[in-house]
This record gives structure tokens, sequence and C-alpha cells, in this order.
């Protein structure tokens, strides 16, 4: 059973900034509502209330909504029109294909002045011979029917003989009274059978279908045989067979084939046969979780992966030596939620959840690596430079007034005191205690 809850009405209220106590329209057709509950106490300033579609069966809990002007109720399972003479301010309702038989409750709208719309269009109570001068008569406010304009004369001859049209309506009322309770019963009656299951047979006839040593079939239960243990196995795996052949592309064609009055009860039935359904459907389908993706394998090896499906462009600068890669990523998406990771070997972006991965054909460096979004097509480019080898080694550069090792292009003649060149010879002193070289 579906209630309605505060978080549906919301839910319902994002036009208002779900806020739900100054609410003046909300919609809440087709969620399978059974009760009308609430609403008159949380949107007290509501002016527009959709309920069609639903499973409703009677109107109540909206007497406090004082500012209501349009309440439509349609294809909902209403058979009377009650507790609508707190609605001081409405204007239209709309009942079409409900179950309103008794059309003698429509005097209960003469107490709203205001109302001027009136949809009875696929009740049981618009074959009524009269109904529409019945209805005209009975509400004068009234300007439309069923989306007729109600004209002057028209309303002049409804007055005319509403008596004798009011004894009809009676009559026919309870014929169709006595209709819909034959109608419960029988809806009561199979439904207890269906809780109750197949009957049961009896004993007696339960052995006269046991079939004799002979093949044949006893009708006497003195004569009957029993069967032993492993017929009846048989038998049970038989029946069993049967009914799997059955399939449900079949139950599904007995049960919408099957002719049925249109009632509320065989409308309940329908909407839970698909409630049912759908569950069913729902345990099939169960996704299984998705094994996580791998990025790198066991070994090693990095795996190209573009789960966001976004094309890109891989291209070598060999005037910068650099690798540029422009992802064509979607033009209005936040930046943040992108994220960017660059390893010597291969770059890595992850747009909402989703990741792209991509093998570079040269090692990169990544701190000194960037990336850019363009502001005109959305683009995330990533500008990589290469990892330098062999003979092309980066020198840092020193200043040569302040180098500290031997400079051999300084070794030359120097002066001595007098003014004189020495060389390294002529200040070689001869030790006698080294011995000389051999």
């Amino acid at each position: 059973m579906v209630l309605i809850t505060e978080d549906l009405v919301r839910r319902r209220a994002e036009h208002n900034n779900c806020e739900i106590l100054s609410l003046e329209e909300v919609s809440l057709h087709q969620q399978d509502i059974e009760k009308i509950e609430h609403i008159d106490k949380w949107c007290r300033d509501l002016k527009i209330l959709y309920l069609q579609n639903n499973l409703i069966p009677r109107i109540e809990n909206v007497y406090r909504l004082k500012k209501l002007e349009y309440l439509n109720l349609a294809l909902n399972n209403i058979e009377l029109i009650e507790n609508l003479e707190g609605c001081e301010s409405l204007q239209k309702l709309d009942l079409t294909v409900n179950f309103v038989g008794r059309l003698s409750s429509v005097e209960s709208l003469k107490h709203n002045l205001h109302l001027q719309e009136l949809f009875l269009v696929g009740n049981p109570c618009t074959e009524f011979e009269g109904y529409r001068q019945y209805v005209v008569a009975s509400l004068p406010q009234l300007k439309y029917l069923d989306g007729k304009e109600i004209g002057r004369s028209e309303r002049i001859r409804a007055r005319q003989g509403l008596d004798e049209v009011r004894r009809r309506i009676r009559q026919q009322e309870q014929d169709y009274l006595r209709k819909r309770a034959g109608e419960k019963e029988e809806a009561q009656r199979e439904g207890g059978e269906e809780q109750r299951g197949p009957k049961r047979e009896s004993r007696s006839s339960a052995k006269a279908k046991n079939p004799g040593f002979d093949g044949r079939w006893y009708t006497d239960i003195n004569n009957t045989i029993p069967v032993p243990e492993e017929n009846k196995e048989i038998q049970g795996r038989e029946e069993k067979e049967k009914t799997s052949c059955l399939s449900s592309e079949d139950q599904e064609r007995e049960f919408w084939e099957k002719p049925c009055a249109y009632t509320p009860e065989s409308r309940l039935e329908a909407h839970r046969h698909l409630g049912e359904k759908k569950k069913a459907k729902e345990r099939k389908t169960v996704k299984t979780p998705k094994a996580p993706r791998t990025l790198i394998t066991p070994h090693g090896r990095v795996m190209n992966v573009n789960e966001p499906k976004l094309d890109f462009k891989l291209t070598e600068d060999g005037d910068n030596n650099t690798i540029v890669l422009d992802l064509e990523v979607y033009r209005h998406m936040d930046t943040s939620l992108m994220d960017v990771d660059v390893q010597p070997t291969y770059a890595r972006v992850t747009v909402k959840g989703k990741i792209f991965q991509l093998v570079l054909p040269a090692e990169v460096r990544p701190d000194s690596s960037t990336a850019k979004r363009s502001q005109i097509t959305g683009h995330l480019v990533l500008t990589m430079p290469k990892v330098l080898k062999g003979n092309s080694r980066q020198r840092l550069e020193v200043d040569p007034s302040k180098h500290s090792g031997v400079d051999l292009a300084n070794i030359v003649p120097r002066e001595n005191k007098s003014g004189e060149q020495t060389t390294f010879y002529d200040n070689f002193v001869d030790d006698p205690d080294v011995p000389p070289l051999m």
C-alpha cells in the first residue's frame, strides 16, 4: 500500500524549492496511492491538486483545503462524492472514469458555491436515464458538465419534471447497488478460493483414480489396489512436468483474456498482478557487480583504458621536446569533476569516476608536466616534457669566477723575486734520503 509521505510531497515540490507549507500546486498522479491523507495539514495554501490514475477508493481528508480551486481524481476507484463541503473555493472537479453509482451524491456539491465545471464521464451513473437533467437541476451553479456548456434554456427544462426524474434516478440507483453488492460477494468468494488454494479431492475419488495392476480403473473402493510408493513418485513428477509446460506467457495471456466485470476489485487485481510481474522481473534482472577494471597487470604492464569514451589526440612536439595529449572532455563539465595523474610512462585522467588511461610513447617528467583547460572548447590539454637521454644530457652552468678546481691552462713559467722566469725544474731540490727513480 503506497501512502502519501512528506518525502514524496517534497520531491514533487521542486518548483517551490521543496517547501510544502507555501505550496500551491502539486502533482501526485500515477503513484499507486490508496488513501488521501496529510495533504490538508501540510499544504494549507494548495490551489491545484492532481491525484489522477491512482487507487483511491474514497474522497477524504481535504476539508481543510479552503483555497483549493481544482481537484483532479480521474482514473481512481471512487464510488461516492463526499467530504468536499469544506473546499470553499473549489471551481473544477474531475471524476472521469471512476465508479460513482450513487448519482444522488452530487447534491453534496450544493455547498460549493464557486463550482463551475464537473466531469463524470466514464462513471456508471452517466448511463442512468435522466442523468444530465438531474445534475443540471441539482447544481444550479454549474456552467459546464462533462465539458459541455449548460445553457439557460437547458437549465429551465431541467427544472421541469424534476420530481419524476429524481424518482427514476433513485430506482436506478437501487438496481445498481444490488448489482454492485453481487459483484463484491463474487470478488470476495474468488479471493477466498485463491487464498485456500485448489480444492482437495475426496478420499473416495482419489482412490478411484488409482489404476489397477492390469491398467484399468476401478470405481469400487473395496476393489481398489493401493499404488506403490514408486508409482506415486512417478505420477508426481509427471504432474509437475505438465504444470511446467504452461509457460509464463500462457499464464499471462490467460490472466488478461479471462472475462471479468470492470469493478474496483478487478482494477486492484490487475494492479497487483502488474506489481508482482514487475518485482519478478526486477529479481531476474539483478545487476551483478562488475569486476574492477585492470589498469596495470600483475606483470607491470600498463593498459590503455577509455571508460568515458572520449576522443583524444596524442602528438609529439619536436621543437619543445614534449608530448601533448588533447582530451576532448565535455565543454560544460565542471573541472572539479576531473582528476589528472601523470606518471613517467602513462597518463591517467578520471572524468566523473570513469578512468581514461593512455600509455605514452616515451618517458616524461611528471614534475614538469602541465594540465590546462581550453575556455573555448573545454578540452583538457596535458603538456609533458620528455626525459633527455644519451649525449643530450643537461649540464649545470657554473660561474667561471668562482671556479676552484685545478686549471691546467695556468701552468706557465712564473717570475721569481728578482724578475727572472723560473720553471718547475729550477725550484727542484734533490733530497739525498730519497733514492733515485730507476
